[in-house]
């Protein structure tokens, strides 16, 4: 522990971006409370609070690096617990449009965890922090202010007992997630809400857990079909935690084109995917549950940065600032680098200046957004603003993505930005340009090491034989 600026932080919310906060703030206050509604120790399974947390899962390279900073020996107990890092490349079998992409070490680590595991071990480490504590079971009913509501001094809360009580603190943060309701007390302490950009994709994940007959994998970790504009379906196959047999298949339709809960209809969408491979696997599997839904109508961006005024002693950061696709499975890593940003902004004192902060969080936020959004708005009929600038670098993104079927450093260069590695403009450095525009006019001209692409390698793999029968 450092120099302490404060007494006391309260966060709301046991989200991932929660523990985050918390371990930033323990850094400077004497105390930090976690308040939740739910019951948060112990806690191993899925969580009622956390409705995706059914479906695949993995965190971001840039989002593992951050982790492992912040909890360092994150990754050896997520191994310990049965999970198996790769590289985000070299160790994933990587679709688009029914084409693999050319794989190669990437030196980035993936951890395809689910997110019951992950979020247990980060709380774990959260929780051994000496001054930080869990609220749990308590309903959070509001924000405790000055009279003159210039400044937040603590927030109301409800125990399981009914009994309500005031937590004071010198700093608030909410990381309640896409349901935050510190748009609505802005308005109630004489605010403005912030303005909110939304895309509106439609998605839906539909998962459900097989112990397969056979390995599909071979020495991969996953199999992920990307859905894109030309192939809208797209799933995601990979282990679960300590287990050689056990998988969880997520199916992925957007625009209202979900996959079906039922056995048949379930089976059917995974035969439609533009490669076997997620079928195959499946196809005589023992189901271990039925399918379940989660349904994501929009992203969700609150542009706090444009708020020109907003109450001392009280902060937002994770979904409940921006919420976003989660098939680019952004979020988790976004919080990790406003943790940073966080804890710049808390060296100035226990309650940093919030509209240079947001300043901040929406630079942090900006890239991602461009990406998953961009993507998201190449979909015919997502509502959006398709500038001249947008179109032209998703049709550029899309000869990557074609010509990466050859070339494994393009393959490489994707992935780092996919990862919040490298930033978007990485992808049109004249060296990677030339690349693509190489492969786009010779795609089987070989790699420079002078291995050609073979045909197999062209075609998707199947690892068990194809069947013409459905379900």
């Amino acid at each position: 522990m450092g120099d302490l600026v404060g007494d006391r932080a309260v966060v709301l919310g046991g989200s991932m971006g929660g523990m985050l906060a918390a371990r930033v703030l323990s850094e400077v206050f004497r105390e930090v409370l976690l308040i939740d509604r739910e019951e948060l120790t112990g806690v191993t399974g899925y969580r009622r609070g956390v409705p995706h947390g059914r479906h695949a899962h993995a965190l971001l390279a840039r989002g593992h690096q951050i982790m492992e900073a912040q909890f360092p020996g994150l990754t050896d107990d997520l191994t310990a617990a049965g999970t198996v890092p790769g590289d985000a490349n070299g160790d994933i079998r990587w679709y688009f449009n029914g084409q693999r992409l050319r794989s190669a070490r990437s030196g980035l680590m993936c951890v395809p965890a689910t997110r019951p595991v992950l979020e247990f071990h980060v709380r774990e480490r959260a929780r051994a922090i000496a001054n930080v504590s869990f609220l749990e079971r308590c309903d959070i009913l509001g924000l405790e202010t000055t009279p003159d509501a210039g400044r937040v001094t603590g927030a109301r809360i409800r125990r399981e007992d009914g009994s309500e009580e005031v937590v004071s603190a010198d700093l608030v943060i909410d990381t309640t997630g896409r349901g935050s309701r510190t748009p609505a007390w802005l308005e109630e302490m004489g605010y403005d809400r912030p303005e909110e950009e939304r895309i509106k994709i439609g998605l839906a994940y539909t998962t459900r857990h097989y112990d397969l007959p056979a390995d599909p994998f071979g020495d991969e970790l996953a199999i992920i079909p990307v859905a894109t504009p030309e192939h809208p379906r797209g799933g995601i196959l990979y282990r679960l935690p300590a287990s050689r047999s056990r998988v969880e298949l997520s199916l992925i339709g957007i625009r209202g084109d979900h996959a079906p809960t039922d056995p048949d209809g379930f089976h059917a969408f995974a035969r439609s995917l533009p490669i076997p491979d997620l079928y195959n696997a499946v196809r005589d599997a023992e189901p271990l549950d039925d399918a379940v839904t989660f349904q994501f109508p929009a992203s969700v961006w609150r542009h706090y940065e444009r708020l020109t005024r907003f109450p001392g002693g009280l902060l937002v950061m994770g979904d409940a600032v921006c919420s976003f696709n989660p098939v680019y499975g952004q979020g988790m890593t976004v919080a990790s680098l406003e943790s940073l940003t966080l804890r710049k902004h808390l060296a100035n004192g226990p309650r940093p200046d919030a509209r240079r902060y947001f300043a901040d969080v929406a630079r942090d936020i900006a890239d991602p957004w461009d990406v998953s959004a961009g993507a998201d708005l190449a979909y015919p009929g997502v509502e959006g603003n398709r500038t001249p600038k947008l179109r032209i670098a998703n049709a550029y993104v899309g000869k990557l993505q074609k010509a990466a079927v050859h070339d494994s450093e393009l393959t490489n260069a994707f992935i780092r930005v996919a990862g919040l590695v490298d930033r978007p403009m990485a992808l049109m450095k004249p060296r990677t340009a030339l690349r693509v525009l190489r492969r786009s006019l010779f795609p089987s001209t070989p790699e420079p090491n002078g291995s050609p692409v073979t045909e197999t390698e062209r075609q998707p793999h199947a690892s068990l034989p194809n069947r013409d029968s459905a379900g």
